[in-house]
């Protein structure tokens, strides 16, 4: 008996199928699942740790023997309390760093590569938080997931020589020149590489597409409900951000900044990211810990306002499939009752932080959506279309219209609109709507419904067939309906801002997408927008975080 279990061992072992990848640290070991080789938990550098957490990170350790390459949940510091929503096992630690890579079960070489950088209000998530196996099935293409650094751990921004900013986009960019490196020794194309993202991702692979820094290390481009120019995606004010958080971890001495700096080089790193939901949560939409302006010298990944890059044309206009889902303002529908009663107490507090508006333009905004009654459940859809437009929808077509005054006549704009009947209805409504990032959802792998019989309908399987159709031929091909494909004709938007495809059954192509909201949000932008800045903004008449 013991002989024939050893035997089986021997044989189970022996059919294991596997692929041992050099790598410039050291050889790794991938295993085949599903029909895609996946090598996971692969160091492409090492943050720094103690007093220097805030430094751009440093080159990964050279190994001298074979890394097995499994999945081992690594996911870097933020709010454990999240974890629970993830469903999966998971190693909270400083050193995160670390790169993902999915690759198809062939032979071939010189294959097209998609980079995805998770999404998550760049205070939670990780590479793995959404997974691309069933896009790369039967296609000649790999995918890179990775973990950059989150929270204060990432993006706290002091602008001095230990806390400059930016460590989490300076992750992004080791991840993209190792991946240049690196990626032919799994099958990949140095010179074919789309950056994708959706939520805090699409604006990441926006600013990487803006910061002189990153040129070079990609061809494309895919933001995903996100857009550099968004209120959340660039701190306004890097200073007052740090003190508010500090007083958020119950630190008191917050307003000597040499004491802020100390505090934040020596508290754990578990407390540091204890916050970070907080974060996420606020009434003006306008995330704080996230990238910044740095000011000083030294390697810095942003110095201007993205507004300001887009203007002067000054970056490189490679190719964009660029757009958000219908209803992004989903992401809100779980605090209407309460939001709803302080809108109608404080419209003001729901103003976006990148504007600086006076009360009689705060009423105009609020007579926009809501007319002149209270805001209760009658309204549930103008608050869902007001969210959806400052958070997402609006700084996505106002950054699409810098774009292509800057001259950039190569991007491609959707809107997806598909849901369904498993969809739960918008509340107090019939109607049920696309949520955000409804579209990454789609291309990425996972059941889509919330059947108990776990059946996924035909209409919901066409719809993710479909969508990744599209998607794999504007990274493979530069354009997501090339000649001869059984999808409607796709041209690139014009100098009118259209044309733009509706992603739903059936696809159709449109005109210009939500003009009127468009005209009246570009009015008051054009008049009261606010730069974010390197140095303290005194804001008076905000409320604390």
């Amino acid at each position: 008996m013991l002989i024939f279990l050893f035997f089986t061992f021997i044989c189970v072992c022996q059919c294991v199928d596997y692929r041992v990848v050099d790598t410039s640290e050291g050889p790794v070991k991938g295993y085949k699942d599903g029909g895609v080789y996946g090598f996971y938990n692969i160091p492409y550098a090492k943050a720094p740790t103690g007093r220097d957490r805030f430094k751009p990170a440093l080159p990964a350790s050279q190994r001298t023997y074979l890394l097995d390459a499994v999945d081992k949940g690594i996911v870097c510091p933020q709010p454990k309390d999240i974890w629970m929503l993830f469903n999966r096992s998971l190693l909270m630690t400083e050193d995160c760093l670390i790169a993902n890579i999915f690759a198809p079960d062939t032979t071939k070489t010189n294959l097209p590569v998609m980079v995805s950088v998770h999404g998550g209000g760049f205070v939670i998530g990780d590479g793995n938080l959404l997974t691309y196996k069933n896009l790369i099935k039967g296609r000649e293409l790999i995918v890179v997931t990775f973990n950059y650094r989150l929270g204060a751990h990432g993006f706290l921004c002091l602008g001095t020589d230990d806390v400059p900013g930016n460590s989490g986009m300076k992750d992004q960019v080791a991840l993209l020149r190792w991946v240049k490196a690196n990626i032919a020794n799994f099958g990949g194309n140095p010179d074919d590489i789309t950056i994708t993202g959706g939520s805090a991702g699409a604006a990441s692979v926006h600013l990487l597409m803006l910061s002189p820094m990153s040129q070079g290390l990609f061809n494309k481009v895919v933001p995903e409900s996100g857009a550099a120019v968004a209120p959340w995606a660039v701190q306004k004010d890097p200073i007052w951000v740090s003190q508010e958080y500090a007083k958020m971890l119950n630190f008191s001495n917050y307003q000597d900044l040499n004491a802020l700096e100390e505090f934040y080089k020596t508290v754990s790193y578990e407390i540091l990211a204890s916050k970070g939901m907080e974060l996420m949560n606020q009434t003006h939409s306008s995330i704080s810990l996230g990238p910044c302006l740095e000011k000083g010298s030294g390697d810095m990944f942003l110095t201007e306002s993205p507004v300001n890059i887009l203007k002067s044309g000054n970056y490189s206009r490679v190719p964009m499939l660029f757009g958000f889902a219908k209803m992004e303002g989903l992401l809100r529908k779980d605090v209407f009752d309460d939001w709803s009663v302080r809108m109608n107490e404080k419209f003001s507090d729901f103003i976006p932080l990148d504007l600086d508006l006076d009360d009689e333009t705060i009423q105009k905004v609020k007579k926009f959506y809501f007319g002149t009654s209270p805001i209760d459940k009658t309204k549930i859809v103008d608050y869902i279309n007001f969210f959806t437009d400052i958070v997402i929808a609006y700084p996505m077509l106002r950054s699409l219209k810098m774009h292509v005054d800057a001259g950039h006549d190569n991007i491609y704009l959707y809107e997806f609109s598909f849901v369904h009947d498993d969809v739960p209805y918008v509340p107090y409504t019939h109607i049920r709507g696309a949520d955000h990032c409804a579209q990454s959802l789609h291309v990425g792998d996972g059941n889509l419904t919330l059947r108990d019989d776990g059946v996924f309908p035909k209409e919901c399987r066409e719809m993710k067939r479909i969508t990744r159709e599209l998607w794999y031929n504007f990274i493979t091909m530069g354009k997501p309906v090339p000649e001869g494909s059984e999808f409607p004709s796709w041209p690139p938007v014009g100098k009118d801002l259209s044309p733009h495809m509706v992603i739903d059954d059936p696809l159709y192509l449109s005109g210009v997408l939500l003009q009127e909201r468009m005209v009246f949000w570009d009015e008051i932008y054009e008049k009261h927008y606010r730069h974010p800045s390197a140095s303290k903004i005194k804001l008076s008449t905000r409320t604390e975080l």
